[in-house]
């Protein structure tokens, strides 16, 4: 499960990275691609690939330990460098921080609440992420923020059956 997590994870970030720069349905004068996420709100279009990447990222901890989790940020973001430098530098840094706080939120909560460990790391690295990943990328936050919440919230919540099947199948890493 660490080998699948961590390549959830950095692919993830990768595939969200390539969508913002060339799928959507509206485009930002700097080339940011975004699309509809439900009550009239935009996204960058990597919103989906991103909110994947804050449910893997707990699978990743939960199976391998937080050395995974940071190894597979560094990754993901050098790969990301490849389509766009800027966009490389917005999700590692947004990942390495939005990590920080999933450390603080998921950590101490995993072992007797997972799966509000989850969600409650999940909210809180999302905007961690989301605000700092807009701010570096030069997206106006106006324009994309509340969709950007709202499209990662509609992944996590699709993920809790996934994440209710884990929670009894997945032992906590030694390092987690």
């Amino acid at each position: 499960m660490r080998i699948f997590s961590a390549l959830l994870f950095g692919t993830s970030i990768l595939t969200a990275n390539w969508l913002i720069r060339n799928v959507g349905t509206t485009v930002l004068p700097d080339g940011t691609h975004l699309v509809p996420v439900g009550f009239g709100l935009l996204a960058p279009s990597g919103v989906y690939a991103a909110g994947v990447t804050l449910v893997a990222r707990d699978l990743l901890q939960r199976s391998a330990g937080r050395g995974w989790a940071l190894a597979a940020i560094l990754a993901g973001a050098a790969l990301s460098a490849a389509i766009n430098p800027r966009l490389a530098l917005a999700s590692g840094l947004a990942f390495f921080f939005s990590e920080l706080a999933d450390f603080a939120v998921y950590t101490p909560l995993q072992r007797r609440y997972f799966l509000g460990a989850v969600v409650a790391s999940g909210i809180v690295g999302s905007i961690v992420d989301s605000v700092l990943f807009l701010q570096v990328a030069g997206i106006p936050l106006g324009a994309a923020l509340p969709g950007l919440l709202l499209g990662k919230v509609w992944v996590q919540l699709a993920a809790v059956p996934l994440l209710a099947w884990v929670r009894g199948r997945i032992p906590l890493a030694q390092t987690a």
